[in-house]
């Protein structure tokens, strides 16, 4: 054996009974704790989630152009009113909308002013899209939002109970009522409703008044008395339709709750049966309405179209009508476009929100 070789045969009979001996171990790489793990497992869900968020919306913004071009009918000749118009007059009408750029150049212009916010200007109004949107937005947000709240707490308290009284005689009705309402068209309902109790049917008077937000003629409180006034049948026909959805899915995971060994637990341990309803099982249930939840957010914002419109509502729902009917392209462009972002940006939240809530979920 040469000389060289033997301090590295030292060495390494060193190391080896500096391991044996119990001494220091070579390093080794570094590990990550299980807190850190689930949080980089949940940033690479929420990317991902937000992510398809946003091609969503790309696909809105090129559908919302495309989509309403195949609608039958000049916007131009619309505008004219059936008016004797020159040849000279309309073809200056396009250049002003223009109405005359080839289809591709159209859609260059709109997705580019679009990413900033610039949706054009309304044929009808000859008004900025954006402004007539915020107009019209807080009467919106006004009528669905109280039907929202109204419908949520309703539905969820309804589903609750019959749920927890399965089978019993309130629990048929009150699943046969929410089904019926359920399957009644708005729009149909709200005519119901015109005709009972504004118009007034027989020895039935009219009690509430229909035909937009207020009469005009009044201020201060008295103001916000007649608004309310305005929006009661509205209100009620939204909530008709709408709570019978979240009363059906609060039923059905509270169902799938009632046989946990968990609730034989709470009851083992002395609680009353409403405590252990409203402490365990009705919070573990909620998990499902939760998505619903924001769903409805989401259509919130969009607002009711037949609704605001058969009771002439000046919210966004009317105001799309009214561009349909033309069609007024820059302004039914971006409606749609509102309404879909509405609701696919409530579903990302929600997507976002249910690990915090379920930590099984993204994983």
């Amino acid at each position: 054996m040469s000389s060289e070789s033997t301090p590295a045969l030292v060495k390494g009979a060193a190391g080896v009974e500096s391991t044996a001996s119990g001494g220091p171990a070579p390093a080794g790489p570094p590990t990550r704790s299980p807190r850190s793990r689930s949080t980089a497992a949940y940033l690479r869900y929420a990317a991902g989630k937000l992510a398809g968020a946003a091609v969503s919306l790309f696909a809105v913004l090129v559908t919302s152009f495309f989509l309403f071009r195949l609608i039958p009918g000049d916007p131009v000749k619309q505008m004219t009113g059936g008016r004797q118009v020159s040849t000279e007059q309309i073809a200056a009408m396009r250049r002003e909308f223009g109405l005359d750029l080839p289809l591709w150049q159209q859609f260059t212009q709109y997705c580019g002013k679009a990413l900033t916010g610039d949706f054009g200007t309304s044929y009808q109004f000859r008004a900025p899209v954006i402004d007539k949107i915020g107009e019209a937005l807080p009467a919106t947000l006004l009528l669905t939002g109280t039907a929202f709240v109204i419908y949520t707490l309703l539905g969820i308290w309804l589903g609750a109970r019959s749920a927890w009284r399965n089978g019993s005689a309130g629990d048929r009705t009150n699943t046969a009522f929410a089904l019926t309402l359920y399957s009644v068209p708005s729009f149909w309902l709200g005519l119901l409703l015109i005709i009972t109790l504004s118009v007034g049917i027989g020895p039935i008077p009219g009690l509430f008044p229909t035909g937009g937000m207020e009469s005009g003629s009044t201020t201060g409180f008295d103001r916000v008395l007649d608004i309310a006034h305005h929006m009661v049948l509205p209100v009620i026909t939204l909530v008709a339709v709408e709570y019978a959805r979240t009363l059906l899915v609060m039923r059905s995971s509270l169902l799938d709750e009632m046989g946990s060994d968990y609730l034989t637990t709470a009851r083992a341990k002395g609680l009353r049966d409403d405590l252990v309803r409203r402490k365990h099982a009705v919070p573990n249930a909620m998990l499902p309405t939760v998505t619903l939840l924001f769903v409805n957010l989401g259509t919130t914002v969009a607002g009711a179209i037949l609704v605001e419109t058969v009771f002439s509502w000046p919210g966004l729902g009317g105001l799309f009508y009214q561009a349909l009917s033309v069609p007024d392209l820059p302004l039914v462009q971006a409606l749609f476009f509102v309404f879909a972002s509405a609701v696919i940006l409530m579903n990302t939240l929600a997507d976002v929100i249910y690990p915090l809530l379920d930590p099984r979920v993204g994983r």
